[in-house]
């Protein structure tokens, strides 16, 4: 195999692995090697996981529609009560079993403005379904109590500016630098109708609301960073990202203004090329979240953790169809308890 066409694909399949959860950074990722008609079909080969891109080259088009499918749940005890053994105890247990899945159609769209700039903006489309199953043990029956809620619509639409640093010749890392921004155009859960819930003595304990969302409610800025170190017929690739989500009044009515919290990212992991056509990769994402605060709540800080930890190991697969189409696979599996259980991407990058 052509050693440069070798060394692009690996490239190409250790981009795979960039986690879009962090909740959904998106770009494609590729690297431009040299200008010979060989190494740009080879180049067409594009990521799987795709949080921090590369290059489109100058001039050209990539229309990506892609669909993931993420499924999640979770069990809580809660114990209200006292024990008076170590094996008894007196009060209410509540135990809650909860289940989402959701799909995210998307069509993204790159733009190469130079060899070493890339633009691109991506709109979602989001369809969620929720299920919790409910039961209190120790209040003498056995009927478990199950909502269902469900949402879709419009995401949040987003737009990124990808740079490439440097040409990586030489044998030397490459060095991407990227920056998104994420808007708030998706139904966010201050937009949605609710009612709330009382107590006996008429103290409200909580809300439900009628649907589930599909934005956050809040603008994001995230800048990024990227290394990739060829090593034929491997890439070894290293990434750390800081999500800063914007502070806002839309909890006027409710405490003050909200800040939801910022993210830290890390990925790390190496991609292979198979043959001419098919790459693959393996890595691990990590997150790390902040804790919500609200203005007029500062209470609520003692109640919860400072920070959650989101894991998740990754594995992709990029098939060459066509010289302008490849197809790609991905998986992502949660090793954490914040983590989605399973997250599954299909992507068809089409060069115009």
């Amino acid at each position: 195999m052509n050693k440069q066409i070798t060394i692009q694909l690996a490239v190409s399949s250790a981009l795979l692995l960039f986690s879009p959860y962090t909740l959904g950074i998106e770009s494609e990722q590729k690297v431009s090697i040299s200008d010979r008609p060989t190494e740009k079909k080879a180049s067409q080969i594009v990521t799987v996981f795709d949080d921090r891109g590369v290059l489109t080259s100058k001039g050209g088009f990539i229309i990506e529609p892609s669909y993931t499918y993420t499924h999640a749940s979770s069990t809580v005890v809660a114990v209200e009560g006292f024990t008076i053994l170590p094996a008894l105890i007196i009060g209410l247990i509540n135990i809650s079993q909860a289940q989402r899945d959701i799909s995210n159609y998307s069509l993204a769209i790159r733009y190469g403005v130079t060899n070493r700039m890339e633009v691109s903006i991506k709109v979602p489309y989001i369809d969620i379904e929720e299920s919790i199953r409910e039961r209190q043990v120790l209040d003498g029956t056995p009927i478990d109590v199950v909502s269902d809620t469900s949402g879709n619509g419009l995401g949040d639409i987003e737009a990124s500016i990808n740079y490439q640093l440097n040409s990586g010749r030489g044998g030397t890392p490459f060095f991407i630098a990227n920056l998104r921004i994420k808007s708030d155009t998706g139904n966010s859960i201050f937009d949605i109708d609710k009612r709330e819930l009382t107590n006996d003595d008429g103290e409200v304990i909580g809300l439900l609301f009628s649907e589930q969302p599909t934005g956050s409610g809040f603008w994001s800025v995230q800048p990024g960073f990227t290394v990739l170190y060829p090593s034929d017929p491997a890439v070894l690739y290293g990434s750390i990202s800081y999500l800063y989500n914007i502070k806002d009044d839309k909890g006027a009515d409710n405490g003050g203004d909200i800040d939801p919290g910022d993210v830290i990212g890390l990925s790390f992991g190496i991609g292979f090329s198979v043959n001419e056509r098919t790459s693959f990769s393996l890595g691990y994402q990590h997150d790390i979240i902040d804790q919500a605060t609200v203005e007029l709540a500062p209470a609520l800080e003692d109640a919860t953790f400072d920070t959650i930890h989101s894991g998740s190991l990754l594995i992709g697969i990029s098939q060459l169809l066509t010289n302008e189409t490849s197809m790609n696979v991905s998986v992502a599996v949660g090793v954490t308890e914040q983590s989605p259980d399973v997250q599954l991407t299909f992507k068809l990058p089409m060069s115009f």
